[in-house]
């Protein structure tokens, strides 16, 4: 399954639209203002593990960026990719601290917290120690994530993560704030800081039409 997105798209995107690493990329994409052809991997049905795609990412994740014959996969390296070759609505400030913070925060989200609550790690722990204690797994790594960053961010002014620029941070955050509300129930009562990031980025078309309800695979 393919969709176009925009007009002549130089790039695809293998994405699956419940992906937090895979919105992340799309969210940069809009905000780039970057044509591209999406290109749809269904975890559930185990797409990730055919030869094709393996191909693209030894590893069977998504999200991978084909750009002519550059191949570019985990979300991290995709936005700074994006951000050399394509420099139009820079994601990284030129302050040298608030780059820094920048990279700080979305190397949390990376590291810290998205793999440990990843389809295939609970799938694991399910399977070993049960639904409950996978589910309490998922919740303490998530909380331990959020209330670095809700420490990091709270005394920053501005509608947005650093500032009232949209920038990487809150590309990598708010796909994760998202996810965590609605997977893993998180009360978000404790972090006012990121519930009111999340709000601004809410009222931006680009952060809409990124939403995973909005891709073309997803399952309503």
């Amino acid at each position: 399954m393919a969709a176009i997105i925009g007009e002549s798209p130089k790039l695809a995107l293998y994405s699956y639209w419940q992906s937090s690493c895979s919105w992340r990329v799309r969210f940069a994409l809009n905000l780039k203002g970057i044509s591209y052809e999406y290109k749809a991997v269904n975890l559930s049905e185990g797409e990730q593990f055919t030869p094709e795609f393996e191909k693209l990412n030894p590893l069977h994740f998504v999200p991978v960026l084909v750009d002519g014959a550059v191949v570019v996969s985990d979300s991290y390296a995709i936005l700074l990719y994006l951000e050399e070759k394509y420099p139009q609505r820079t994601l990284l400030p030129a302050d040298p601290q608030l780059k820094a913070l920048n990279l700080q925060v979305a190397s949390i989200v990376t590291s810290s917290i998205q793999p440990l609550h990843m389809l295939s790690t609970l799938k694991y722990l399910v399977q070993k120690v049960g639904p409950q204690e996978s589910l309490l797994f998922a919740q303490t790594n998530v909380e331990k994530g959020f209330n670095a960053l809700e420490k990091l961010l709270k005394d920053i002014n501005g509608k947005y993560a650093t500032g009232d620029e949209v920038y990487m941070a809150d590309v990598f955050m708010a796909p994760q704030i998202a996810v965590a509300m609605q997977r893993f129930k998180i009360d978000m009562s404790k972090y006012p800081r990121l519930c009111q990031i999340l709000e601004s980025l809410k009222a931006l078309p680009e952060f809409l039409d990124a939403l995973p309800e909005r891709q073309p695979d997803a399952v309503h």
